[in-house]
């Protein structure tokens, strides 16, 4: 008989082992990037087109139609930069939960490989995604050179961000990775819950436009201060928000131990659907 102590240890125990497989989580990331742009034309310039395309449309319908306003600019050109710095983080997170959701059932040939570290999957996932938005945050750099010919020294903080930002979206996507086996509606439902989270995130909208009503639920969501802070050392030269940063950072950490637990503890029943 295993001990409930054993049990647990051999549920944890790949988790531990993670970092000794730095070599062959930076391939399958290299991989899913070169297999993402395989053959177009423009390659990984689509990782930039995608998100400014995005931001002209919004911009023309919020910015130009509605006369939505950013921070103190009163131009397109800022409510553009301040819409494309809320949308990268966010199109990271989007990108890797969707992907992520399939990541197991794609990759059925693994699977049956007893040896074979599933849980790298979804590690090379996030970080294809956050390299994409490294790219685009070059792509916002410029943008704020162009339109303010500054840059603030807050963005330094980046790091910062991005640290609980890929720990948040590295255990959503293991958890979504195991329900993709044994739920396969969750590709569509994901999709949708996204859509609703992204809505209540005030991404393509400033907060102060939140009518009080609804302000508790907007505070509540865990990527308002994120994208806050954000667009706070990127835009506004000013620092994180702290306590918001906290409260993201516990949110990451809950849902990376949560997702992670999950995976391990189903993962010996994917052989048995896939």
């Amino acid at each position: 008989m295993i001990s409930a102590q054993t049990a647990r240890r051999a549920v944890w125990q790949p988790l531990w082992e993670l970092p000794g497989r730095v070599d062959l989580v930076f391939s399958l990331t290299k991989r899913e990037l070169a297999a993402r742009y395989k053959g177009s034309a423009l390659g990984i310039a689509w990782a930039i087109l995608t998100p400014v395309v995005m931001i002209a449309i919004f911009t023309i319908i919020f910015a130009g139609i509605f006369k939505a306003k950013f921070g103190t600019g009163h131009s397109q050109w800022d409510y553009a930069l301040y819409l494309f710095c809320g949308l990268l983080p966010w199109n990271a997170f989007q990108e890797s939960l969707n992907l992520s959701a399939n990541a197991i059932v794609t990759r059925a040939n693994l699977v049956k490989r007893v040896v074979f570290p599933l849980e790298t999957l979804p590690v090379s996932q996030t970080l294809a995604a956050i390299v994409n938005q490294l790219f685009g945050t070059i792509a916002l750099l410029v943008g704020i050179i162009l339109v303010r010919h500054r840059l603030h020294w807050t963005t330094l903080y980046l790091p910062l961000l991005l640290i609980p930002q890929f720990i948040a979206t590295l255990g959503g996507a293991w958890l979504l990775a195991s329900l993709g086996v044994f739920i396969r509606d969750i590709v569509q439902g994901i999709t949708l819950v996204l859509m609703a989270w992204m809505y209540l995130t005030p991404i393509i909208y400033p907060e102060s436009i939140v009518p009080d009503a609804y302000r508790p639920l907007v505070n509540l969501n865990p990527f308002t201060p994120l994208i806050r802070s954000y667009r706070n050392i990127m835009l506004d030269g000013a620092m994180p928000d702290w306590p918001g940063l906290a409260y993201f950072t516990g949110f990451a950490l809950l849902t990376f131990l949560l997702g992670y637990w999950w995976f391990a503890r189903t993962r010996k029943n994917f052989a048995d659907v896939v």
